[in-house]
């Protein structure tokens, strides 16, 4: 569990859309009206008119959210953070800052370069328009073998993950929302498309989810349906590409053996292992022995593992995007999206 946390719990769906339900009236009658229905005794005395009028029974309040966990660490001055990732290699945490919209070619994005003592040693340590860079609106990140990926819009770019400088990118044709990045052992990249652009209130579906593969400078899709429920943040594991969901309550298991240019197919599975879990899902990490995925929808941190049941471990913590996590500290990293500030917890 979480140092200072309080108990686990899931909350309404705050983020998505704020609200909640009426109290139930309260249905039992007071003493008073049961007194007036009843004929009083022949020998019982007349109540005077000037006896004090019984109390109403006082109506149940409506429950209060709790307290928002205290983290062990707040980096301030981030820009609309949307992910970490922990650099195991240069022990440092990499966030991406969209600074602005999600879906705005505006070439202003960064990334920035915290230390885990909680210092930002470079707050825009890759900046789009500086330095021949290119960053519109960055969100997922991995890294392989010494190169950055970030999934921007429409586009991976990469760059080196030692000085910052740009390396190229990979354009992914008939993306409109690149969100999430991992990488496997032998160097393969893998990226959502959340399949979204903003309306007028809010953000609507496109019908371009999709997983792809970024392999020698190219993209190609391994999985494209409506059915994918608007996929988010994904993981390589031994056990195959985790996915979860923004569109749907759903982590699950992508069938290796799913073929894109078979997807009106219907006897081609596109995904299995499917397990519900909140709403608005976003990032998604291992911490060896479980799974921890973050939800907008609820406001909170889950932990549990594929296929089984999922607890609330970090609870009211508005926004949560694309979370990281600390393998050498046990800690989980969060971006406040709408906050400005990337928030530690430290694992028990």
């Amino acid at each position: 569990m979480i140092r200072r946390l309080l108990p686990a719990a899931v909350l309404p769906l705050l983020a998505i859309a704020c609200g909640g339900g009426t109290p139930p009236a309260d249905t039992t009658p007071s003493p008073s009206a049961t007194t007036a229905s009843a004929t009083p005794p022949a020998t019982a005395p007349m109540a005077s008119a000037t006896a004090p009028a019984t109390a109403e029974a006082p109506k149940p309040e409506a429950p209060k959210e709790p307290t928002p966990p205290t983290p062990a660490l707040v980096w301030k001055d981030m820009a609309t953070p949307e992910s970490v990732l922990y650099d195991e290699k240069n022990d440092r945490y990499l966030v991406s800052n969209i600074n602005g919209k999600p879906l705005e070619a505006d070439n202003n994005g960064f990334i920035s370069e915290l230390s885990p003592d909680g210092k930002v040693t470079k707050l825009k340590f890759i900046e789009g328009g500086q330095n021949k860079v290119t960053l519109n609106a960055p969100k997922g990140t991995a890294i392989v073998k010494g190169v950055l990926y970030v999934a921007d819009i429409d586009h991976v770019r990469l760059f080196d993950a030692k000085t910052g400088a740009p390396k190229g990118d990979v354009e992914v044709k008939g993306a409109t929302f690149l969100n999430d990045l991992t990488a496997s052992p032998d160097g393969k990249v893998y990226v959502t498309d959340s399949g979204m652009k903003q309306g007028e209130k809010d953000f609507e579906p496109t019908g371009t989810d999709a997983v792809y593969l970024i392999e020698k400078g190219k993209a190609t899709a391994l999985a494209s349906s409506k059915d994918l429920n608007r996929p988010n943040g994904i993981l390589w594991t031994k056990a195959g590409l985790l996915v979860n969901t923004f569109g749907a309550k759903e982590i699950y298991r992508l069938n290796e053996k799913y073929d894109a240019t078979k997807a009106k197919d219907p006897k081609v599975a596109l995904k299995f292992d499917v397990t519900e879990v909140a709403p608005a899902l976003d990032g998604l990490v291992s911490t060896g022995d479980a799974l921890l995925t973050s939800s907008w929808g609820t406001k909170t941190i889950y932990k549990g593992k594929l296929g089984g049941s999922f607890e609330a471990i970090l609870v009211n913590v508005k926004a949560p995007a694309d979370i990281g996590y600390d393998t050498k500290r046990k800690r989980v990293l969060v971006p406040r999206f709408l906050d400005n500030q990337v928030d530690a917890y430290d694992l028990k």
